[in-house]
């Protein structure tokens, strides 16, 4: 069987490749010691390219569509074997199909942290993921710079180098885009874009473009990611003081059992407290400023269920003091209507009821 196959073999008339696979970049057709016979009909496909190589030499490329292989559309293959005329013998010579479509199953990461400097959290390691899309723009490069003479050769072997270039361009564009950590996830559409060019720059010289690149996911360190969960409950939580008191009137609400009231009063107790310490007053009595006049004590003035002050006697009448204003000073057990007080009964005789 195998003699009769050589036979028929002998004079190859139809030069093709009906790809079956996902993953080749470039298949060689298996000529063996087989002629191609001058007149035989070459078939390429669409997104394939077709290289005749003579000794080693890269010489005739072909785009899609279907030839008849003579020496006036062979030019440099004729040159290289010294065809100066019309010649019609069969002859031999390698062909290689390399397929231009596009593969879009390449994974990237980085199998490292990328450190990076953050104008809001310094120094931060970031890891990332994602996807890409290769695709052979110049099949002279790719035979000349990575296939070689290789029979068939697959995505898999080209995949490692492609990686490297990937991560070695994103560590630096990571760390020289000057993207806020916040902003990342808002921008990764962009620098997928940018980086797809810059690789295809880079890879322009093995005859590689790579028409998408996408990035997934960018990581950050797990204490990181707690910092920025807990900025943003203090940012959801808003007014300490009214958390605290939600807090205490939940505890109300669901205590129970003697010791759970003690341990609530407790609770109660410090909520209270530290309400107290975020008040306006305390946060006004821990301000850098020089103490008091010597003098009478000031007054203070509450309106609308604000403090306001201190002031002194003189200034009390342009604060808005009225006969049911609320006052307080040193001395005094408690706030009280300025009716009730004696010292400000000369203030008030001209003020209107």
């Amino acid at each position: 069987m195998a003699f009769f196959e050589k036979i028929r073999g002998e004079f190859i008339d139809i030069v093709e490749w009906l790809d079956d696979s996902r993953d080749t970049l470039v298949w060689r057709f298996p000529r063996y010691e087989n002629e191609i016979k001058m007149g035989a009909r070459l078939v390429v496909r669409e997104s394939q390219v077709a290289v005749f190589v003579n000794e080693g030499q890269i010489a005739d490329a072909f785009a899609p569509g279907t030839y008849t292989l003579e020496t006036r559309n062979l030019p440099i293959l004729s040159t290289l074997k010294g065809w100066k005329y019309g010649f019609h013998s069969p002859f031999k010579a390698e062909v290689y199909f390399v397929s231009t479509r596009q593969f879009a199953d390449f994974k990237w990461g980085t199998q490292n942290p990328i450190m990076v400097r953050d104008a809001e959290f310094g120094p931060v390691r970031l890891r990332a993921f994602g996807a890409y899309a290769a695709r052979v723009i110049d099949a002279r490069a790719l035979l000349r710079e990575l296939a070689g003479t290789d029979q068939q050769f697959r995505t898999e072997e080209v995949e490692g180098y492609l990686r490297q270039m990937v991560v070695g361009r994103l560590a630096n564009a990571l760390a020289t885009a000057g993207v806020p950590l916040l902003d990342l996830a808002a921008r990764q559409h962009e620098m997928g874009r940018r980086l797809a060019e810059v690789l295809t720059a880079d890879l322009a010289g093995v005859g590689i473009a790579i028409p998408t690149f996408t990035i997934e996911n960018i990581s950050l360190p797990p204490e990181v990611e707690q910092a920025m969960d807990k900025r943003s409950q203090m940012g959801i939580v808003g007014d300490l003081g009214q958390y605290t008191r939600f807090q205490a009137a939940e505890a109300l609400e669901n205590a129970g059992g003697a010791g759970e009231g003690m341990g609530l009063g407790m609770g109660i107790a410090a909520g209270q407290q530290m309400a107290a310490a975020l008040s306006p007053q305390s946060r006004q009595d821990t301000r850098q400023g020089p103490p008091p006049l010597p003098g009478d004590d000031p007054w203070y003035l509450g309106v609308d269920g604000e403090q306001r002050g201190p002031f002194d006697e003189a200034g009390l009448a342009g604060a808005g003091l009225t006969p049911d204003t609320l006052v307080w000073r040193a001395g005094m057990p408690e706030w009280a209507p300025a009716r009730d007080v004696p010292e400000l009964a000369p203030l008030l005789r001209g003020t209107p009821p």
